[in-house]
């Protein structure tokens, strides 16, 4: 296959791909070798930390037609929260560099399953720690859309290869925003499912306390609904799972209940503002869902700021005094503090001193928080708000130290503003691409709901009223 006809699959979203392969018009292996080639054609983005061609081509021997909705489709995981047995596995980390999984994670057995074929690990900053990936392990991705803006974090690298056509979609995790950031700063969907819809075995029960779902990052909402239909599930001994779904693509036909839809263009920590462009990107969606039939509100479900920040900052505290004690395990040494980003080991240090009580305070404080959340959402069901309160942000801004942990958050959240709230709650959250900037960047627009359903069956609504698919970034697929 040459570039040319590559470069014409780029624009075939992963249903449609999979669709080729159980027609028989293409083979898996010709759908990777495109992607390979897309992959050679950008790789100045520095999306891609670990090439897989290999075992890529000898699983894509394996699909067979008929495998399933999204047999045969290319993929690329996340190099972190997505083991796979064999493959290395840095985390964005220095003091990981020469780390190796020795397993694949549940949600990676749900993908092999589904006939997904992985060839690669995309670029994340260390341990998921920053809303930029800038990692000085690998470097920074670039954004396809302007190299002056970061992709976002912590799931940027598989944005930018989304982004600029290298796939259909790719894997993600978010703890505080880490789907959702990068989706509005490349212009994607990003779905953030609810607590428990996925599985963090075999390694762990949950991440941060709950905070940190896994996913995905795609372009279309029905790629992002058929990627939840595959992993979407619990394994034995799972703390917790979400209610089963009875398909999360097929209620994407289903008829769309009229929602009361809760919105507002503000932040909820004080002292951020909201550029005016994005504002006027959510209420431009706002008057969408009005003629779609929805009843919109002006109104927001009040926290505690600071009870949230001091919260997320402790959590993050203790993960990353937990992941030194794994590098330590991995080296058989105490690790360096020059072989960590700065941020991080101000993150360590703090969890070296964090109590059990003050670790227990934030946990309560994140479920008081929750409440206090849900029921000042009164007869509301769905919560409409900016993804980012400002335009895709500059690099050498989201991953910096601050002196303290809380200073850190406090930046990140001035910048990110409602993203945390769907983690600390466990609401499913979704941004769409439905704003653009003067100079052409993409904002991203925000929905919160306890349910994916409702969040997709809006999303899909949306996708047909003001379509985002023929928008190309500068450095698509290389171009």
């Amino acid at each position: 296959m040459d570039l040319t006809s590559a470069r014409e699959l780029a624009d075939v979203d992963a249903l449609g791909q999979a669709a080729l392969v159980a027609a028989g018009d293409l083979t898996a292996t010709e759908l990777l070798e495109a992607a390979i080639l897309r992959v050679e054609a950008t790789r100045g983005l520095n999306a891609i930390v670990t090439d897989l061609f290999d075992p890529g081509r000898d699983q894509a021997k394996t699909v067979a037609r008929g495998g399933g909705p999204l047999a045969g489709v290319p993929f690329l995981l996340k190099d972190l929260g997505a083991s796979l047995a064999g493959a290395p596995e840095a985390m964005g980390s220095r003091a990981l560099r020469t780390h190796v999984a020795t397993e694949n994670a549940w949600i990676v057995d749900r993908y092999l399953d589904a006939g997904l074929v992985v060839f690669g690990k995309t670029n994340t900053p260390e341990w998921g720690n920053h809303c930029t990936t800038e990692p000085s392990l690998f470097g920074r991705t670039a954004n396809p859309w302007s190299d002056g803006v970061t992709p976002g974090g912590s799931s940027g690298g598989s944005a930018a290869a989304v982004a600029a056509g290298v796939v259909p979609a790719a894997s993600g995790g978010d703890g505080t925003g880490s789907i959702r950031v990068p989706a509005s700063c490349c212009g994607l969907v990003g779905l953030k499912p609810r607590r428990g819809r996925t599985s963090f075995a075999p390694g762990g029960g949950h991440g941060l306390e709950g905070l940190v779902n896994e996913h995905a990052l795609t372009r279309t909402v029905r790629d992002s609904a058929a990627l939840l239909d595959a992993v979407a599930g619990s394994a034995p001994g799972d703390p917790y799972t979400a209610p089963s779904s009875t398909g999360f693509l097929a209620a994407l036909a289903a008829p769309v209940e009229g929602r009361r839809i809760l919105t507002t263009s503000e932040s909820p920590f004080p002292g951020a503002g909201t550029h005016p462009e994005v504002a006027a990107a959510v209420h431009a969606v706002a008057g969408v869902l009005e003629e779609l039939g929805h009843h919109v509100d002006a109104g927001a479900p009040t926290v505690d700021p600071d009870a949230v920040a001091d919260a997320i900052a402790v959590l993050h505290t203790v993960s990353n005094a937990q992941l030194h004690a794994f590098a330590k395990e991995h080296l058989g040494r105490e690790p360096r503090e020059d072989e960590f980003e700065d941020s991080t080991w101000v993150m360590i240090r703090e969890g070296f001193h964090t109590t059990g009580v003050a670790y227990a305070e934030a946990i309560g404080a994140v479920h008081a928080q929750t409440r206090r959340f849900v029921a000042s959402m009164g007869e509301h069901d769905v919560l409409l708000v900016p993804t980012l309160l400002t335009l895709p942000p500059p690099y050498a801004l989201l991953d910096r130290p601050r002196g303290t942990t809380r200073a850190f958050f406090d930046v990140e959240f001035a910048t990110t503003g409602w993203t945390t709230l769907a983690n600390v709650t466990g609401w499913a959250a979704i941004s769409l691409p439905l704003g653009v900037s003067a100079e052409g960047l993409p904002i991203g627009v925000q929905l919160m709901a306890a349910d994916e359903t409702v969040l997709l069956q809006l999303a899909a609504q949306l996708e047909d009223a003001m379509p985002w698919w023929d928008r190309h970034p500068a450095a698509w697929i290389g171009v």
